[in-house]
């Protein structure tokens, strides 16, 4: 699809900015508040923190690695929903080194998860199977009257 005029969205954005604490899970506990608050379409607009356990799947691999230690998060960017939430992480060990990839369930806050989420109250993202690799991709409605 091209982006042009005709086929883009736009939409006003509202925040909510949080804190997770130690021992939470950060992918469960993202999830949980956009169902909780039945939010159809949002945004990481950024996080700081650090992780004890992190839960990846690196690209183009079928399993999730788990890997503990002391981890910052340099990165944590995604797409959530009700209908569906698409999040990767890049995190940094001791010395520096930074691997990244989609973030799992399981991935432990240290001391901190910072998190700053935008919602775009006029749109639904779902998600749909794409025919080209056939994962379940992202699809933009403009939201409807409830």
């Amino acid at each position: 699809m091209q982006v042009n005029a005709q086929n883009l969205l736009t939409s006003a954005t509202q925040s909510y900015a949080f804190r997770l604490r130690p021992n939470q899970d950060l992918k469960k506990e993202l999830q949980r508040f956009i169902d909780e608050k039945h939010i159809s379409a949002a945004s990481i607009i950024t996080c700081v923190g650090s992780l004890t356990t992190v839960n990846i799947r690196f690209a183009n691999q079928e399993k999730y690695e788990m890997l503990k230690g002391h981890f910052e998060i340099v990165s944590l960017v995604g797409i959530l929903s009700k209908n569906g939430s698409h999040i990767h992480i890049s995190v940094s060990d001791s010395t520096g080194k930074t691997i990244g990839g989609h973030l799992g369930d399981e991935s432990l806050i240290y001391t901190t998860a910072e998190i700053v989420l935008g919602i775009m109250p006029n749109y639904d993202f779902v998600r749909e199977p794409d025919p080209t690799f056939g994962y379940k991709e992202l699809i933009v409605y403009p939201k409807k009257n409830e």
